[in-house]
């Protein structure tokens, strides 16, 4: 068996365990609660009361009355959306939230850019394919989930007379060590300077979702309607839920409300009819929708349009009130889905055998580089960055993977470790290569980047001095982190039922326990998973490796979570193995 990574157990500070489970949690909740930082139960408030206000977010003033003056003046407002979950729910967000709030049919329109043909933002060319759009001419265009970095597109549109809304999330452009703007009528993203908004790990459509907040208290002060008749707009939270999820943002307690009142809308059936098409499409149950369902079953389908086809599908999907057309447009995302899914196996294949070939090079003395980066001319651009995420958690380095685009330029997407911003490493790739990158953009886990067709081993050889820098070996190691033993009480239906009903994701992991067990029988099935029989503290369980098939020792410590294995209406808790060491 390979090594495995190195485990170690979170800390959780007892006062406020006991100070939480004296506000009514349980034993076990409590624990892990605490674990992850939570000291009081109100931090667990779901209510949407509990958001934080609107006020907080740096021009979103400007953005309502804005909005407010179009919809009054009956003026065609343009979305301009972004190809993946985020950018689709985001869209759909602000399309349904517009209308509710009075804007007419003929006032909305939207374009979405082709990730091969336009690349990523308002560039000049989605400004010219907005204006080319039927119907009246667009005196407003509102980007979402993009918007921060297209100082050239915005140009553009001002030169034509268009007045331009940018909602984001993205980190703004850095030239030279000076953070560049665009000239915009109003930016809302919290991660503009300036902004002082507590959360500023909003997705893009959670900021579409804020725009609409303070876009309907401006409609209220203008006397469009009051407090009792205004229009609700909690029915978007669906949405909201699976972008915010799907984009693997941090879930602090605010994006935890947002994601919660949006399950709990698709557990009470009250979904929109594309959120409840593509959890049939998906075999899920959206009667006990969670974070998981969201993050790996609905938001693969919907970036997948992006990926291979027209995200315009994955947005139709989610606009449409008719279920059949609804179920009809999921089946057709799904179906590409699972063309990604071969041709993603197809290119996994190969870029590890391409990382195969690097391990056997004897100056590497059989480790990775501090930094990995993959080229096949005959990748597709739109799962370059899935591959990149296998071969990242396969290495534990930072990757980047490139194919080769229509237009003979790289596209390369990255994935990052902890400790190694993404973005700041290409920032600081371009001070000292200044004609390397033709452009790049992105976050400290996730970033992209364009090159000339020429320019991959100058890349390769950049990347990889940045991080010997940066990273030092304790962050060149991969952990894993654990909840600790589980008390053999909680290996029961309810206990799983009641992780499954919590909000869990990135930076509020879902719980991973740890035990000493010994293995008594394994087995492979589906030819790609090890089905166990072990024991631990004393109890007979049945454990399950997913993607694992090497031969396990007979005892050590198992990293693993719980899941409920339904057969024959019978429910039974089966582990769910992480690591074994």
């Amino acid at each position: 068996m390979s090594a495995g990574p190195q485990l170690i157990q979170r800390p959780a500070a007892p006062r406020a365990a006991w100070a939480l489970e004296q506000a009514g949690l349980s034993p076990l909740l409590a624990q892990l609660f605490a674990a992850r930082g939570v000291k009081t139960a109100e931090e667990l408030d779901d209510g949407l009361g509990r958001l934080l206000p609107p006020s907080g977010l740096k021009g979103i003033a400007d953005a309502a009355r804005l909005l407010a003056d179009c919809i009054e003046a009956q003026a065609r407002i343009c979305i301009v959306a972004d190809y993946d979950c985020d950018g689709a729910t985001a869209c759909t967000v602000a399309l349904r939230g517009l209308a509710l709030l009075g804007a007419k049919p003929a006032q909305l329109g939207y374009v979405v850019p082709d990730r091969a043909i336009h690349g990523y933002g308002l560039t000049p060319a989605i400004v010219d394919l907005a204006l080319a759009q039927q119907g009246p001419r667009p005196q407003l265009l509102m980007t979402v989930d993009n918007g921060i970095a297209s100082i050239a597109g915005i140009a553009h549109a001002k030169a034509l007379g268009l007045q331009v809304l940018v909602t984001d999330h993205h980190l703004p452009a850095v030239f030279d060590g000076v953070t560049e703007l665009p000239e915009a009528a109003a930016i809302v993203n919290p991660s503009q300077p300036g902004c002082t908004f507590e959360s500023k790990n909003l997705a893009g459509v959670g900021v579409a979702f804020y725009v609409l907040l303070a876009l309907r208290s401006e409609l209220r002060t203008r006397g469009h309607f009051d407090a009792q008749s205004q229009p609700k707009l909690d029915g978007l939270l669906d949405l909201v839920a699976l972008g915010t999820v799907a984009d693997v943002v941090r879930l602090d307690a605010n994006n935890r409300r947002l994601v919660s009142q949006g399950l709990k809308r698709m557990r009470a059936g009250r979904a929109h009819p594309g959120v409840a098409a593509l959890f049939s499409a998906a075999g899920r149950d959206s009667a006990r929708a969670n974070a998981f369902d969201l993050g790996f079953a609905l938001g693969p389908r919907i970036n997948a349009a992006g990926r291979l086809s027209d995200m315009t599908l994955g947005i139709e999907c989610l606009l449409t009130d008719d279920p059949g057309r609804a179920l009809e447009l999921a089946k057709q995302l799904d179906a590409i889905n699972r063309e990604r899914r071969v041709i993603e196996a197809d290119m996994r294949e190969q870029a590890e055998f391409k990382l195969d070939a690097l391990l056997q090079d004897p100056r590497l003395k059989g480790e990775p580089p501090p930094a990995l980066a993959i080229f096949e001319a005959e990748f597709h651009e739109g799962v370059v960055g899935i591959i990149a995420s296998r071969l990242k958690d396969r290495v534990h380095r930072p990757t980047f993977v490139f194919a080769r685009g229509a237009d003979g330029q790289l596209k390369g997407s990255g994935r990052s470790i902890a400790g190694f911003h993404l973005r700041d490493a290409l920032d600081l790739i371009s001070k000292r290569h200044p004609a390397l990158l033709k452009k790049f953009g992105g976050h400290a886990m996730a970033a992209g980047c364009t090159l000339a067709d020429d320019g991959f081993e100058p890349f390769e050889a950049a990347l990889r001095e940045v991080a010997g820098e940066w990273l030092d070996a304790s962050a060149l190691t991969r952990t894993l982190r654990t909840d600790g033993p589980l008390a053999p009480e909680h290996f029961k239906p309810d206990s799983v039922r009641a992780l499954e009903a919590q909000v869990w994701g990135q930076a509020f992991e879902a719980p991973l326990f740890c035990d000493a067990v010994e293995i008594i029988s394994q087995r492979i099935v589906g030819e790609k998973h090890t089905k166990l029989r072990l024991r631990q503290a004393g109890q007979l369980r049945d454990a399950i490796w997913f993607g694992h098939i090497e031969p396990l020792p007979s005892q050590g410590q198992m990293a693993y979570r719980l899941s409920l294995d339904e057969y024959q209406g019978q429910q039974r808790v089966q582990m769910i193995v992480e690591a074994m060491v």
